[in-house]
């Protein structure tokens, strides 16, 4: 756990307790101090701001600055409170003048405040004046105007309202109750039949610095990214068993910061539910579960839900702990103690009445970046890798490509390899076009989801799975054969030699022959190196990435360790091996 991350808990937790000194302790008194302030980080602790000179002023608004870089566009400014972590505190007047400071240092670097929460606590001095501390947000866009959003993926079962709470949340008009909020989100005419959702969907939740939804103001794509300053890009997958495949495919390839798991009051938890929970706990993504369809069950029929929800995380194997989110000060907590992986918070809303949505948009609006800067320069200066999850045809474009850039920066105008194709091979291609959030862009960072037009290239050429990789990693290799430690989930006697399952690596999904086992018999909670043989086609595979597989029920996970000799996927003779060249266009 970064010391960043401990840092925000501990806070969070000082302030629940201030705010309930009835019940923090045995004799009511809630923690005088926190961990001492983080080095690095986007995390500041300021004891107070009374009219700093001009010089002072300055070195603060550059200590802002490099908070604000530190994470990614966000600071979380502790007000009242020493570098050592004590919560001295300051009288109601000076916090004020301290707020007013802070905010004046936020306008020189064109960035928002925002009051997360005050609350009164102890001071050495008997003046018998009541002091407070103050945690405040400072947001501001970046300077290029590249927002990377956060993913959420939306899990659970089949009816359990996951694309009705999306329409919602994203336009801004309640439902209906026979699910009107859910139309403009369904990609084909059978899911508005039937009511479920069959494939993969994208919306985007925008917020400004003040922590306003931007959907419901903006009237073209370009206002909307004018005025958000932060994205939430949301991934729709499907609930219905017989599409389990899909939600597979789309877990892996949408490489989610958080996953957000819809739960009906009605139904309570049903076998997709833990399916869903299952692959969450295997990918290891943060996870917070949303109460949906409040007004169509009782208060009893709510908190029997609920219930079974809190006793299925604390079992083993998920061991979270647990925090219902019923006012906006649990949903600040729950969204600054959030990605240290201790507490899933629980939401119970209503997406025809619009109860505690304001308390989900709240958290939301509060979810912290997953990665430091310092990682995300790392990958943007690695070689361009994109993950190709969707093809398109359009008139006048010509065949588009829609994906993630996993690591690495692609830019209109740059010359990449496709591949591979059915003999492993890749071809030069050039970038036409790019476009994310529904707008042109010149450049694509890493972790951005976006699609880029690919001139002379036929979509029946390209497929989910391949690649777009900068021409200085030539020669680029596929391969038909790799090694990885599995972990099985569930029904591991399904893992055996001889056996063909579902690979899912990324964007791959291609079956795949079980070679060879370390071991005889594979049992749960035990590791076995396992050698997997593509059928189809050879596929672009990098060591240390990570893998589900799934044969029937049975399900498991792992990590690529090796890859072996690369073959023709039309030669069966494991000792016949070519490397394949680079074709030009």
């Amino acid at each position: 756990m970064a010391s960043s991350d401990l840092t925000a808990l501990m806070v969070s937790d000082a302030y629940a307790l201030a705010e309930r000194p009835a019940t923090a302790g045995a004799n009511g008194q809630y923690p005088s101090c926190v961990p001492p302030e983080p080095a690095e980080g986007n995390i500041e602790y300021k004891l107070k701001l009374l009219d700093p000179t001009p010089s002072r002023f300055i070195h603060l608004v550059t200590q802002m600055k490099w908070r604000l870089r530190e994470g990614q566009g966000e600071a979380i400014y502790e007000i009242g409170v020493e570098d050592k972590g004590t919560l001295a505190g300051l009288s109601q007047s000076d916090l004020q003048l301290s707020l007013d400071t802070l905010q004046r240092m936020a306008r020189h670097l064109g960035a928002s405040t925002t009051v997360l929460r005050q609350c009164a606590v102890e001071s050495e001095e008997s003046t018998g004046e009541e002091h407070y501390v103050a945690e405040v947000l400072v947001r501001r866009m970046p300077d290029d105007h590249q927002v990377l959003p956060l993913r959420v993926a939306v899990l659970g079962g089949e009816a359990a309202g996951k694309s009705t709470l999306l329409g919602v949340l994203t336009r801004g008009e309640r439902d209906n109750g026979r699910g009107s909020a859910r139309l403009n989100l369904l990609r084909h005419r059978h899911e508005v039949t039937s009511g479920h959702t069959s494939s993969v969907s994208h919306e985007i939740l925008g917020f400004d610095g003040d922590g306003e939804v931007v959907n419901y103001v903006a009237q073209t794509a370009e206002d909307f990214c004018e005025r958000a300053s932060k994205l939430i890009s949301f991934v729709d997958l499907a609930g219905h068993q017989k599409y389990q495949k899909t939600t597979v495919c789309g877990l892996t390839c949408s490489q989610p910061d958080f996953v957000l798991l819809v739960v009906s009051a009605v139904q309570g938890i049903v076998g997709m539910t833990r399916e869903h929970l299952g692959l969450t706990m295997a990918l290891g993504v943060p996870l917070f579960v949303v109460v949906t369809k409040m007004d169509a069950c009782s208060d009893a029929v709510c908190q029997r839900t609920t219930q079974q929800i809190c006793r299925l995380l604390k079992l083993p194997g998920c061991s979270r702990k647990t925090l219902l989110v019923s006012s906006e000060q649990e949903a600040v907590q729950a969204a600054t103690s959030f990605t240290t992986g201790r507490l899933t918070p629980i939401f119970t809303v209503s997406c025809v009445t619009g109860g505690n949505l304001d308390l989900l948009k709240r958290f939301l609006n509060l979810l912290p970046t997953q990665s430091t800067i310092e990682e995300q320069q790392k990958l943007e200066q690695e070689h361009a890798e994109f993950q190709v999850d969707e093809t398109y045809h359009l008139s006048g474009v010509g065949t588009v490509v829609g994906g993630i850039l996993v690591r690495g920066i692609i830019r209109v105008g740059d010359e990449v390899l496709l591949g591979p194709d059915e003999q492993g091979e890749f071809r030069r291609v050039l970038v036409a076009s790019l476009q994310r959030n529904r707008l042109p862009c010149r450049m694509l960072r890493a972790g951005q989801v976006a699609t880029l037009g690919l001139p002379g290239i036929e979509r029946t050429e390209l497929r989910r799975g391949s690649v777009l990789v900068s021409r200085s990693m030539a020669p680029v290799l596929a391969c038909q054969e790799f090694e990885a430690n599995i972990y099985p989930l569930s029904q591991p006697e399904g893992i055996q030699c001889n056996r063909q399952v579902t690979v899912h690596l990324g964007a791959i999904m291609q079956n795949a022959t079980i070679t060879e086992m370390s071991t005889e018999r594979l049992s749960m909670g035990k590791c076995c190196r396992v050698r997997f043989r593509f059928i189809h086609q050879l596929e672009f595979v990098l060591i240390g990435r990570r893998l589900l597989l799934r044969a029937g029920r049975c399900k498991g996970m792992g990590e690529v360790v090796s890859i072996m000799d690369i073959s023709p996927p039309h030669c069966l003779n494991p000792h016949r091996s070519r490397r394949h060249r680079i074709v030009s266009c």
